[in-house]
Parts: structure tokens; sequence; C-alpha cells
């Protein structure tokens, strides 16, 4: 697996813009914290793999800035022999999924982009907690997505995967 540091020289090289390496890092920052709350509870998670993944998981946007920088990242990913693993956590990590079926809607290559490991849910759940590099409240992000006039649907998803996640350690 690549370190942070090759990982965070990766996102530069591949030309991803200061903010979203700073998000990245955010994020990846939470993640961690989120990962040893869920270790210190006696769940069995990967931290390095949350770690690399979290600094990763917007890899795609050195490409595009659309919903398809998840599938963008992921086949960048793929491409130059990132762990599987981490590249599956690219994939998924938009806000708590999207179905094959919402995926084929979006333009998106055809295919489940629901988060399953406890790395992907709790990286997925760490980038919605993240405005920017600015943290926020799971309460924050749904205010954001009925602003944006997100679907129900996938608010409800996102709720859902706050619960799941934050459980670990509760």
């Amino acid at each position: 697996m690549i370190t942070r540091d090759e990982a965070i020289q990766l996102l530069e090289e591949n030309g991803c813009a200061p903010n979203v390496i700073e998000h990245c890092k955010e994020v990846a920052s939470l993640a961690v914290e989120m990962a040893n709350k869920a270790i210190a509870a006696g769940h069995k998670v990967n931290l390095e793999m949350v770690e690399i993944g979290a600094l990763l998981h917007d890899f795609g946007r050195c490409k595009t800035h659309k919903i398809d920088h998840a599938a963008e990242g992921y086949r960048l990913a793929k491409n130059i022999g990132i762990d599987s693993e981490i590249s599956e956590i690219i994939k998924r990590h938009i806000g708590a999924g999207i179905s094959k079926e919402e995926a084929r809607k979006l333009g998106l290559p055809e295919d489940d982009y629901f988060p399953r490991s406890l790395e992907e849910k709790i990286v997925a759940h760490a980038d919605n907690l993240v405005k920017g590099t600015r943290r926020i409240t799971t309460t924050e992000r749904i205010a954001l997505m009925r602003k944006q006039e997100v679907p129900e649907i996938v608010i409800q998803r996102v709720n859902k995967l706050a619960e799941e996640v934050e459980r670990l350690f509760s």
C-alpha cells in the first residue's frame, strides 16, 4: 500500500487543485479519528486503508468536479496499480452510495457505488462531514442537501450511513 506522502504526491502530480488536496487531508484526519474510535470500541478496521483511501477519495477531481469524479478516480487508481481496496473506497465514497439504476441515469458506468466495508463507510461518512476544509455536522450536511434539492431518498441514505458509522463508536 502506498504511504500518506505518496498519496499526497499522487494528487499533486495528477493536477489536483490545492483546495482539493486540503479537503482530502481534512477528510483523512476525520476518518482516522473515526476509525480509531471504532477500533477502541472493539471493531476491526484497517487504519492505513482508511487514511490512504480518504486521502485519495477525490483523486478523480484532477479530471472532473462532476458526480463522475468517483468513477474517474477509480479508473485512474486502477490504471496506476493502486490497491483494489483503495480503488473501491474512491469509487464508493459519493454521499452514501449510488445504485446501478441511479448510476445509469447520471451517466456513470453502470455499477453499484454503495460503500460496503467499514473502511468505505467511514471514508464516505467523513467526506459528508467535511465541506471544503471545515467540519460540519450531519444535520448541516442534510440542510445543505435540502437547499440543493437533493432527492429525499439520497438524504435518508446519508442519514442512515451517519447513524451506522457513529454507532460503531457510541
